[in-house]
């Protein structure tokens, strides 16, 4: 299991107590070992895929202790214990944390509340967030997680309630979003136009029409189980169809899912969670709100000749 950032920070601290330069790449493979991460930890990702969730929570950890003057740093990635680290491995604690070093250090209080102390009142930061144990990124991205997944709730709401029409409407101009079909006009020349033996529509596969996709797109209510898929693989069959993607607003049965025709037909699956999401990733049916940019300083910027 990872550690959160909090429990790092005493780790880290005892790791560099030699006095010597350290790189947080090596930090990493340091505390890695440390704490017998395996190799699937040490490539755990954030759910925005931009950093490893390990070398993000060292990386607070080392920012917190920057900020308490425990460590400095030398030069982009490359950083040293201080006196103050060393002062605070003398007490021996049995941790060290925001609580710990809030209670120690004033200058460390004043940078994480966000404001200085007046000179007649001491503000302290309340207990809970000092309990907190996700590191900035992880929090925004939770946020942003389950912001998304209220998102995808309303859309396949939504989409259960709409006219079969519109239905079409809505996986034509996704398909094409996606790169399928040329353009709008044609995919929805294609679409609806066969209609039968389970087959909702055609499509091609790209701008040039060189092949093409067969449909089944129904607004379903129950779930979809292996007889329909195996119906549709015999409708493409009798279409002289290789290609074919089946769309529901329900989801499938483990049967169904598992269900690989034994000919050359390929089948694509795409349940209604699906769906909701490759419209918000295609920006369908959906619009953006806001729009936060998380910045970090420029190290080059403030190297100097």
């Amino acid at each position: 299991m990872i550690p959160d950032y909090q429990t790092i920070m005493l780790p880290l601290l005892k790791i560099i107590s030699d006095g010597k330069e350290h790189s947080t790449k090596e930090a990493v493979e340091v505390l890695g070992k440390e704490f017998n991460l395996s190799d699937d930890d040490l490539n755990e990702w954030l759910p925005s895929k931009k950093q490893k969730t390990f070398h993000n929570r060292v990386h607070w950890a080392k920012a917190h202790l920057k900020m308490a003057g425990a460590i400095e740093n030398l030069q982009k990635g490359i950083f040293k214990i201080t006196e103050r680290g060393y002062l605070i491995l003398k007490e021996n604690p049995l941790s060290v944390n925001i609580k710990y070093l809030t209670s120690k250090f004033e200058d460390y209080q004043d940078m994480i509340s966000g404001f200085r102390k007046s000179q007649t009142e001491k503000i302290f930061i309340p207990v809970e967030e000092t309990q907190i144990i996700e590191t900035p990124e992880e929090l925004i991205e939770s946020g942003y997680q389950k912001i998304r997944q209220s998102l995808e709730s309303e859309l396949l709401s939504k989409l259960k309630s709409v006219h079969p029409s519109f239905f079409e409407r809505i996986v034509i101009e996704l398909l094409v979003k996606m790169g399928y079909g040329g353009s709008i006009q044609d995919a929805g020349k294609a679409i609806g136009k066969s209609g039968d033996e389970g087959i909702d529509g055609i499509i091609k596969e790209d701008k040039l029409g060189l092949d093409v996709i067969y449909i089944q797109a129904k607004r379903w209510e129950g779930v979809v189980g292996r007889p329909e898929l195996q119906k549709f693989v015999g409708a493409l069959a009798g279409q002289g169809a290789k290609k074919g993607i089946f769309i529901t607003t329900s989801h499938f049965t483990k049967e169904a899912a598992d269900y690989a025709p034994k000919n050359e037909t390929k089948i694509v699956l795409i349940d209604g969670e699906k769906l909701a999401q490759y419209m918000i990733d295609y920006n369908l049916g959906v619009s953006v709100e806001n729009i936060y940019e998380i910045k970090k300083i420029d190290s080059d910027y403030f190297e100097e000749d």
